[in-house]
């Protein structure tokens, strides 16, 4: 199934008000090399964290509100939440081992 794509007008839904598990949020751009790089890393993060971490991806040019909220200065930018506060920052490319030993330490507070 891969992230689930979310907007400005669906982020407080999907993101905010999810109390079940951590939220990823990739902030990315379709002109941004290293977020195109970085896709399939999350695919896989999204399928081998399935019920624990509900993955998501939002398009910067197209949703500056929340982009701008975040004060997303460089991407990729992947924000981690647990209900409805930022807990963690990643930015820029990693691998899916780097964002799997990140993840494992978040879920195994």
């Amino acid at each position: 199934m891969g992230p689930l794509t979310v907007t400005d007008t669906s982020f407080q839904k999907e993101v905010l008000d999810e109390k079940e598990t951590y939220v990823l949020v990739d902030f990315w751009a379709e002109w941004c090399g290293p977020c195109k790089m970085l896709a399939p890393t999350l695919n896989a993060i999204s399928e081998k964290f399935k019920g624990q971490v509900k993955v998501c991806k939002l398009e910067v040019d197209a949703n500056g509100v929340t982009a701008q909220k975040y004060t997303i200065t460089s991407i990729p930018c992947n924000i981690i939440f647990k209900n409805g506060k930022e807990i963690d920052r990643i930015i820029g490319h990693r691998t899916e081992s780097q964002f799997t030993s990140e993840l494992q330490t978040l879920l195994n507070k």
